[in-house]
């Protein structure tokens, strides 16, 4: 196989851990281990694994037999892939491991450490991150006792939400990034059946360095007053042919990951046009994510 992979781990069993583990075990048809602390959090993420599964052949996309060796290939694993708190170490095969932990960068931080002192070379180190300094990252793991070489072997791997919909990957190299982490990396997202683009290491990357500022203006009309909500997202999906609006987006991302996105664009770069909205910051004190707590600028 071109990107030498033959066996995967994804940390963190939230929806885009569950859909990178999908399209790891379908497209690429390797064994995937899906690691998260929690035992809930493992069972809801094969439920809704097996949901997804059922809807796709129920509407024909993949046979019962592709999708019954996809689902084999698929193995819950209680615990970050470390031995931190007694947690189950990733597979000693394991050749690319991704991260998809909440985007909070001292959580980040601390595992691309510790991943890097229990994955061997030349595994492969990728994080799904939207918007945190891949280059930061891998000077976490370059802190491992390797001489700093865990460094090299780090990348951004960022999957689009729903992964099992979105057809695209972005890759983001380091600083430290080796050639051959890249090209690997980037073979990995085409065994998965993704496109994939390639940006350099800079605060959002290419989508959400556009699409979050986007979000964020958006919100900010709704707090002034310009219109209501469903003016704002009908204007886009019928004036601009998106097909959802920026509102109706931000409640599918959730609020609490639209914030600390923005709050990473805002500290990274000290630029006043990633400011979060004031009403964005409010939404997430209440406690309002988004489809995932059931109300967001919409009921769920």
């Amino acid at each position: 196989m071109s990107h030498q992979v033959s066996r995967a781990a994804v940390i963190g069993a939230g929806q885009m851990g569950l859909g990178i583990a999908y399209v790891t075990a379908l497209f690429a048809k390797i064994p995937v281990g899906l690691h998260d602390p929690s035992s809930n959090g493992l069972k809801r993420a094969m439920e809704n694994l097996d949901k997804i599964f059922a809807r796709d052949v129920a509407k024909n996309r993949f046979s019962q037999e592709d999708i019954d060796a996809a689902r084999a290939r698929i193995s819950p694993i209680q615990g970050d892939g470390t031995d931190a708190n007694g947690g189950t170490v990733v597979h000693a095969d394991t050749d690319i491991v991704i991260e998809a932990i909440p985007e909070i960068t001292d959580l980040k931080l601390g595992l691309m450490h510790r991943l890097a002192t229990c994955l061997p070379a030349p595994a492969i180190l990728g994080t799904n991150t939207s918007s945190i300094s891949i280059t930061r990252l891998a000077a976490a793991a370059s802190q491992a006792d390797d001489g700093g070489e865990s460094s090299g072997r780090v990348v951004g791997v960022h999957f689009f939400n729903p992964v099992n919909m979105m057809k695209l990957c972005e890759v983001i190299p380091a600083t430290q990034t080796t050639s051959e982490t890249l090209r690997r990396a980037k073979a990995f997202g085409e065994a998965c059946g993704k496109t994939v683009a390639v940006s350099s290491d800079n605060p959002g990357f290419i989508s959400n360095a556009i699409l979050m500022p986007m979000i964020n203006e958006a919100i900010m009309l709704l707090e002034r007053g310009v219109a209501t909500k469903e003016d704002i997202d009908t204007t886009f999906k019928l004036g601009m042919g998106h097909p959802m609006g920026p509102l109706t987006l931000a409640d599918l991302i959730g609020l609490d990951t639209c914030l600390n996105i923005q709050n990473v664009l805002y500290n990274e770069s000290s630029d006043s046009k990633y400011r979060p909205a004031t009403l964005l910051k409010r939404m997430v004190d209440a406690g309002y994510y988004g489809r995932k707590s059931g109300r967001g600028f919409y009921t769920y």
